[in-house]
C-alpha cells in the first residue's frame, strides 16, 4: 500500500509480527493528514517500524502525529520504532524530547549483514 503526493510519499509493507512504514519528503500541516492516515491504516502488529531516513522535515503538525501513533500503538500492546532519522529530523526529536519517549534506532548498513 503507498500513497504519494509532490512534497510526501508513504510505503506500508505487512508482515506476520512487523508492519514497515517508509515515508519521505516532508511533514508538515499540508502533509501531516497524509502521514497520519498511513500511520492508522497500518494494521495492529507487534512493532510498527517507521523508516524516517527520507524524511527531510518534521513540523510541530508531524511530531503531534508521531505522539498519538505512539499512544495508539502503546494501548494495543505494540511498539512504535523510529529508524534512521535524518540528521535533521533526529534534531527534532531530541529538541522535542520524543528519543526519550520513543525508541529511535539506526539499521544496520547492509555490509554488516553479510557474514563474512
Amino acid at each position: 500500500m503507498s500513497q504519494r503526493s509532490d512534497r510526501f510519499q508513504v510505503e506500508i509493507s505487512v508482515g506476520d509480527h512487523v508492519v514497515d512504514v517508509r515515508a519521505a519528503g516532508e511533514i508538515d500541516i499540508a502533509t501531516v493528514g497524509s502521514f497520519r492516515a498511513a500511520l492508522w491504516a497500518a494494521p495492529a502488529r507487534p512493532v510498527l517500524r517507521l523508516d524516517l531516513s527520507g524524511v527531510r522535515m518534521l513540523s510541530a503538525a508531524g511530531v503531534r502525529a508521531l505522539v498519538a501513533a505512539h499512544l495508539r500503538i502503546r494501548a494495543r500492546g505494540g511498539e512504535l520504532l523510529l529508524v534512521d532519522p535524518d540528521p535533521v529530523v533526529h534534531r527534532v526529536l531530541r529538541a522535542t524530547g520524543l528519543h526519550r519517549v520513543m525508541l529511535v534506532v539506526e539499521s544496520a548498513p547492509a555490509a554488516e549483514l553479510i557474514p563474512a
